[in-house]
């Protein structure tokens, strides 16, 4: 058990969102932020992500990632990460530029709205970058962003995918 917050994504799901993804993945630097199990992160690699850093906080998501990764075979391309997501951002921001950024907190908290956020004011995307949120539908909410601009939303049955992209340059922003 990854932890009492994980919310696991379905196959269903999973399929949809890397069916739209198709080729961006490949050779794509990606952040899981709240990565539960890492199922998303693993598919990406498994579908040619140059880079996946899975970060959590839980302890029991990390080890669940850490195994899911050694069956695999896939922990030579991954970064496990146990932090809070707020603070790894504001500590890699400027260092690091992440292609694909997949955000799945826990329901009902306000936390993916706040990851967004510190999304859209950290320096850790690269132009052009794509951050999706998996949400429950309930919890959608227009956000004042200034990088990022939601450019979908899919819904499957009690989860929603909002995609945003990032601003190609820093300029006019």
């Amino acid at each position: 058990m990854p932890g009492q917050s994980t919310r696991p994504i379905t196959d269903r799901v999973k399929e949809a969102l890397f069916n739209i993804l198709a080729q961006d993945v490949v050779d794509a630097r990606v952040l899981d932020l709240f990565a539960g199990t890492g199922s998303v992160g693993i598919e990406a690699l498994s579908r040619g992500a140059r880079e996946v850093w899975f970060v959590d906080r839980e302890w029991q998501a990390i080890q669940t990632i850490k195994a899911n990764l050694r069956t695999t075979g896939l922990a030579e391309s991954a970064r496990v990460v146990r932090q809070d997501a707020f603070k790894l951002l504001r500590q890699v921001s400027g260092r690091e530029a992440f292609d694909i950024v997949y955000v799945a907190p826990p329901q009902y908290q306000g936390l993916w709205a706040k990851a967004l956020a510190a999304l859209d004011e950290a320096d850790v995307l690269a132009p052009g970058a794509l951050v999706i949120a998996q949400i429950h539908p309930k919890e959608y909410a227009e956000l004042p962003l200034k990088r990022l601009r939601l450019t979908d939303r899919r819904r499957y049955g009690s989860t929603e995918l909002c995609f945003y992209r990032a601003a190609e340059t820093q300029e006019g922003v």
